[in-house]
């Protein structure tokens, strides 16, 4: 598997935990989001996924895009261990959860939306801050809403990390770049420290990919 990415893109974040906890090796293929007008934008990314996104992942001759996609590709074929609960209602609250991050939350905060409101908005840090403080709070405070009434358990959905927390973890990092108050939030809090805890998430972190910066 050959899997084209960015250290600090979410969606590029939220495949490296899952590679991680599924145990699986892959080669990194970095593709820088800034640098040149975004490596992204260049012919041969283009030829590769025509969005000019990342990631991509290469796996038997095709190239997968867009991250759920690539997510549900490794749960199906690299069912162990699960990220998603067997019982089809839990399956589909797990996938709520994370549809409010990557539907509601993500989409609006990512590297093209910011670079929009600079250029047409003239929107300086602080503009593109409260910009994100606003989405990302929302969002955050609806996912913590979703977990309010479940029982008790180490993780989201229940005594392991799976899919929720491949979501989570990386739309956490953002709300820490842009300052987001989460004070308000204890269980997705405490899901947070679990996560930082183990090392398949500590080695996903964007500080410890090869093309940090």
């Amino acid at each position: 598997m050959r899997f084209h990415g960015y250290f600090r893109s979410s969606s590029s974040y939220r495949c490296r935990i899952a590679f991680n906890l599924k145990g699986l090796e892959y080669e990194f293929v970095p593709v820088h989001l800034v640098r040149g007008g975004g490596e992204q934008r260049s012919e041969a990314y283009r030829a590769l996924n025509p969005q000019g996104l990342v990631p991509t992942l290469e796996v038997g001759g095709q190239a997968l895009t867009q991250s759920p996609a690539i997510l549900e590709w490794l749960e199906e074929a690299h069912p162990e261990p699960a990220l998603l609960p067997r019982d089809p209602m839990e399956r589909a609250a797990v996938r709520a959860f994370c549809a409010v991050i990557a539907c509601e939350i993500h989409p609006l905060q990512n590297l093209r939306v910011l670079q929009y409101l600079g250029g047409e908005f003239a929107q300086e840090q602080s503009g593109k801050e409260a910009w994100c403080q606003r989405w990302i709070g929302d969002g955050l405070a609806a996912c913590e809403a979703l977990l309010a009434n479940r029982p008790a358990s180490a993780f989201a959905f229940g005594d392991a990390p799976g899919m929720a927390e491949v979501y989570l973890m990386p739309q956490v990092y953002s709300a820490q770049r842009f300052k987001v108050d989460m004070s308000a939030m204890p269980r997705l809090n405490a899901i947070v420290a679990a996560c930082e805890a183990l090392p398949a998430f500590a080695q996903a972190h964007p500080a410890q990919q090869p093309d940090a910066e």
